[in-house]
């Protein structure tokens, strides 16, 4: 029997539906928002014992889920010492921007000749839901920053989606989360400069006509990006 095209790459690393997780999936993915927004600060250790009664979860799907985030990078494992959460550097960021700048732009590049209507209604309607949230940034900062989070990465996913390679989501993916926790650990959202949200508008402009010129403007986003954490982590020193 011939295997199906959802039958091979990695599976996916959020888990966005309750049905179907086990207690360690359900683990992970506490621990990991947790992680990715900055409520387990850099460098904090992760006591299981103290993890156990915060999630209300037991020792053995725990331990799988801090496995886990060491091999997705966002916890480290020091010998004896234990498990703590991976501190941040700008050495770090820059080597993550620079990465996320190389597999979005190929993600982007390639879902420009494979995507078909699909892909473009998902850039459209991602697109519609990120800038008409970014015109209400007067919003709580906290509710804002969180749903501008979510939308943004949704719109960021579906410029990738139609690359044709479940590998290459996956590592988007990766790398999404760790740049996502340095913005949400030295950026306020609402000092997101305007000029944000026109290059979400150019970049989908012309990924939809299928212009080359797409991938440079995501990279110059991308690139931005980057530098305002950078700019940020060295006001504070870090």
């Amino acid at each position: 029997m011939a295997l199906s095209d959802q039958s091979w790459g990695p599976a996916p690393r959020v888990l966005r539906a309750e049905a179907g997780r086990t207690l360690a999936d359900q683990a992970y993915q506490q621990i990991r928002n947790d992680i990715v927004q900055g409520v387990l600060a850099p460098s904090s250790k992760l006591q299981p014992d103290v993890l156990r009664g915060r999630y209300d979860i037991g020792l053995s799907p725990l331990r799988e889920a801090l496995s886990r985030l060491t091999l997705d990078g966002l916890a480290v494992s020091e010998g004896q010492r234990g498990i703590f959460v991976a501190p941040a550097s700008v050495g770090e960021l820059l080597d993550i921007g620079s990465l996320r700048v190389e597999f979005a732009g190929m993600a982007l590049e390639r879902s420009m000749r494979l995507g078909g209507d699909e892909w473009e209604s998902g850039i459209v309607t991602t697109y519609y839901h990120l800038n008409k949230l970014e015109k209400q940034v007067g919003r709580d900062p906290k509710t804002f920053g969180e749903e501008w989070e979510r939308r943004n990465r949704d719109f960021h996913t579906a410029l990738e989606a139609g690359c044709g390679s479940p590998w290459l989501i996956h590592f988007c993916d990766i790398l999404y989360d760790q740049l996502e926790r340095y913005r949400r650990l030295f950026v306020a959202y609402t000092e997101i400069n305007p000029a944000t949200y026109d290059e979400h508008r150019v970049i989908m402009e012309l990924a939809l006509a299928r212009k080359p010129k797409a991938v440079h403007h995501l990279t110059v986003h991308l690139n931005h990006t980057t530098e305002i954490i950078k700019q940020r982590m060295t006001e504070g020193a870090v």
